[in-house]
């Protein structure tokens, strides 16, 4: 089974953190099942993005940000790009490490009481960094793919134990509405599981798995399975809070109390193993994603035990574990990172979308015009969703 999985995991292991939870849940919360199509939307929209960042990464052998470099030619171009890539990439994943250990630590003081609250964030920092500083993929891979069965296990039985009304979930899936004062909640679902740096991430890791031309189409059924059974999952959360009828509830603890009638006592242990399963599995992801990065941005071609690379993931993690234990709440850091996504994620698809069809990097393998109309339909998407975020952040909309 090890064998078969790839990167893919990792990518859904990095999607399901603490922020798509949190927005989930304040989805179902506050919408019942009205916005599943937002999520089913960016479910599609991580898929078709995945897939070309998976291939780019198998034909060339190269992560995203080495590919932009080497096709900008003129130097004021690429430097200006690559300094923008570098810079977004460390300040998004910066805030989402923050919000990842936040998370993190909610699931703990749930399961171990609030009292060592003070040591948690510290204790989440040093368990991702030995995961991460053993520096060993296959063993990385197997850790999430048990992380995230954990994880997926507790969000899908929770939502199995509420009853939910299938009818109304279809409805909710393939007739999209937009209920009074739903844009934040529509753009945090499609900010949390389309991650900017996950694109970056997965076209570096395809070629730590997968070297030649004849494995495009494992991968490809390993981004299809992996992204659709996370979508799923936070498919679940949005279900599972709909039952619940206190609209004061701003995070998945307060759903783990919504569900003690069904669940009993033992309902906050249940979520809170889900929410630290979704903040370690995230909180190793983005520090590796952005060593990735700077790794590709600087042409280090440095491996995973490199000093250089362990220098990177490092400091995004010191950085998290920083920002966390100044009592800042999770939702707000991920809040913040949600409106960098907004803006980050354009930028990005469009670099994507442009390489890809660049025959001098693709060769036969570049896209369809199928490919292309879907990730055009992405790019505007995003940029009128980034747009209303930051105009609505600021109170201009």
């Amino acid at each position: 089974m090890f064998k078969k999985i790839g990167p893919g995991v990792l990518i859904a292991a990095a999607f399901i953190g603490p922020g798509t939870v949190t927005a989930c849940t304040l989805a179902g919360v506050g919408f019942g099942y009205s916005l599943l199509w937002a999520m089913l939307l960016s479910i599609i929209a991580t898929i078709v993005l995945q897939e070309m960042s998976a291939r780019l990464g198998i034909i060339t052998q190269r992560g995203l940000a080495d590919v932009i470099r080497q096709e900008l030619h003129t130097p004021w171009i690429r430097k200006t790009v690559i300094g923008i890539i570098l810079s977004a990439i460390v300040i998004g994943n910066a805030a989402y490490e923050a919000g990842n250990i936040g998370g993190g630590t909610l699931g703990l003081e749930a399961i171990f009481g609030a009292q060592y609250s003070a040591f948690y964030p510290f204790g989440i920092g040093v368990l991702a960094f030995l995961l991460l500083f053993v520096g060993n993929y296959k063993a990385l891979e197997k850790i999430f793919v048990l992380l995230v069965l954990v994880m997926s296990v507790s969000f899908v039985c929770t939502a199995i134990i509420t009853k939910p009304n299938l009818s109304e979930i279809f409805n909710g899936l393939l007739v999209p509405t937009m209920p009074k004062e739903s844009i934040l909640t529509i753009i945090a679902l499609v900010g949390t599981t389309v991650v900017p740096y996950n694109l970056f991430l997965h076209a570096s890791l395809v070629s730590e798995k997968w070297k030649n031309k004849s494995d495009l189409k494992p991968a490809k059924r390993d981004t299809f399975v992996s992204i659709i059974l996370g979508g799923f999952v936070s498919m679940c959360i949005i279900i599972a809070a709909a039952a619940i009828t206190n609209t004061e509830i701003e995070n998945v603890m307060g759903l783990a109390k919504g569900l003690e009638p069904l669940y009993g006592s033992a309902a906050k242990y249940f979520m809170g193993l889900g929410l630290f399963a979704a903040g370690i599995t995230s909180a190793i992801t983005a520090p590796l994603a952005a060593a990735y990065v700077a790794n590709s941005c600087f042409g280090w071609n440095a491996s995973l035990r490199d000093n250089k690379f362990r220098f990177v993931w490092m400091f995004i993690l010191v950085l998290g574990v920083f920002f966390s234990s100044f009592g800042i709440k999770p939702i707000e850091i991920i809040k913040f990172a949600q409106v960098a996504n907004g803006i980050l994620l354009p930028i990005i698809a469009i670099f994507l979308v442009w390489v890809v069809n660049r025959k001098s990097v693709m060769g036969a393998y570049s896209n369809t015009k199928l490919q292309n109309a879907i990730g055009i339909g992405i790019i505007l998407l995003s940029v009128v969703l980034g747009s209303k975020s930051v105009l609505k952040v600021f109170g201009l909309f």
